[in-house]
């Protein structure tokens, strides 16, 4: 069956810098993005309500079928709810939509608001709504997607003779490899995707999952609760935190209840607070308030758009938002919020020209023989144009 998922613009400026370059259901938390995650219930196509910008690249031609909310995550109890509606049915949560089942293409969204029936879901449910959802919800996503994972296939074994293993809630992929590592798996899953490398001496705690082709390095330790995405590398210290795909952080420093886009780089010896000195709850930059809102969270560190980097001994304070595209050097705490493609540091910033931004994607994305396509571009030309008022050092010249 179809699925269109539906993004609100609220739910969409909550999410930023994240929704800067992909649908809110394009998110990986867990071991999967959410929309993998629905498909593994609903095979069909997938389309996407979401903003306008990026249609070119995630289409919106649906006919008919399922409409989900794009940061609803799936159980068991929910796809029941779901695959019991009738055309005209939409399923609610007070006042929080969650799905509906439409027999022809909406032309207007609010008919799913207005006139389809209304039906209450009194369930728990997990819903992204706010960027540091994604690290808060990691750990019961990867208990759950890795269910899906066993329902289909079996666990390779590890045959290295020098890992230790503690518990035996762990599930290999074809092709990983394990070397003289320490795997912890008494306090949640561990999953090692395929042809994944995890070099000797890592440390892991439960839950993690590592994805497909991505590597764990020498002495890595992962305090648990953490995803590293596709073709990703990590190293250093870790703590629930996640990479959503092909992004390094490969070097020692610490890296605490963070998300990291994709194609981001951090260099040797970064290092995030999750904490701030006097306890306090953190607070994260809004983009629709342009300014700052509080998160209710005492641990929170680090929030980085897609191709954003930084150079080595980067220190990044408590409750930093790193824009798309940005590239953050130099000594001393950079700002709390960075903007898109922004260049500098604490020492002053510049704008990072689109041009000189294209090349460095291009050989970043080249080394993994993924091209950087017209939509991209076009996507990228787009957030550069729009989140020009957000550069503060252009408005002050």
């Amino acid at each position: 069956m179809d699925i269109l998922f539906y993004d609100s613009e609220v739910s969409i400026e909550k999410l930023l810098p994240f929704t800067f370059t992909r649908p809110i259901s394009e998110i990986r938390i867990g071991i999967f993005k959410i929309s993998e995650k629905w498909r593994h219930h609903f095979k069909g196509e997938v389309y996407f309500k979401t903003s306008p910008h990026l249609s070119n690249k995630f289409s919106d031609q649906f006919k008919k079928g399922l409409i989900i909310n794009g940061g609803l995550c799936p159980s068991t109890e929910l796809t029941e709810k779901i695959n019991a509606l009738r055309a005209g049915q939409a399923l609610f949560s007070n006042e929080t939509f969650l799905a509906a089942k439409a027999e022809s293409a909406l032309s207007d969204i609010n008919v799913l608001f207005e006139e389809y029936e209304r039906l209450d879901y009194h369930d728990n449910f997990t819903i992204i709504e706010n960027s540091w959802n994604i690290f808060q919800f990691n750990a019961e996503q990867i208990e759950a997607d890795i269910e899906i994972i066993r329902s289909q296939r079996t666990s390779a074994k590890i045959e290295d003779p020098h890992t230790i293993l503690y518990g035996d809630n762990i599930f290999i992929e074809e092709g990983a490899t394990i070397r003289a590592s320490i795997l912890n798996s008494e306090k949640g899953p561990i999953y090692i995707g395929k042809n994944s490398k995890v070099y000797e001496g890592s440390i892991i705690n439960g839950a993690f999952a590592l994805c497909e082709e991505a590597h764990l390095n020498i002495g890595a330790k992962v305090k648990g609760d953490t995803t590293i995405g596709p073709y990703s590398k990590a190293g250093g210290e870790i703590s629930n935190s996640v990479l959503f795909g092909y992004s390094n952080k490969g070097h020692d420093g610490f890296l605490g209840n963070s998300v990291i886009g994709e194609w981001c780089n951090l260099g040797a010896d970064t290092n995030t607070s999750n904490l701030k000195n006097n306890y306090a709850p953190v607070k994260l930059w809004d983009y629709s308030t342009q300014g700052f809102k509080d998160t209710g969270l005492q641990f929170c560190g680090l929030m980085m758009g897609d191709h954003a980097k930084c150079g080595i001994n980067t220190m990044f304070n408590t409750g930093t938002v790193v824009g798309v595209g940005a590239n953050v050097f130099g000594a001393g705490f950079p700002r709390n919020y960075i903007p898109e493609f922004a260049w500098g540091g604490a020492h002053g910033y510049s704008t990072f020209k689109l041009s000189k931004f294209f090349e460095t994607a291009e050989k970043v994305m080249e080394r993994r023989e993924i091209e950087l396509t017209t939509e991209d571009r076009d996507i990228f030309e787009w957030i550069y144009q729009n989140s020009e008022k957000n550069r503060f050092w252009e408005q002050t010249k």
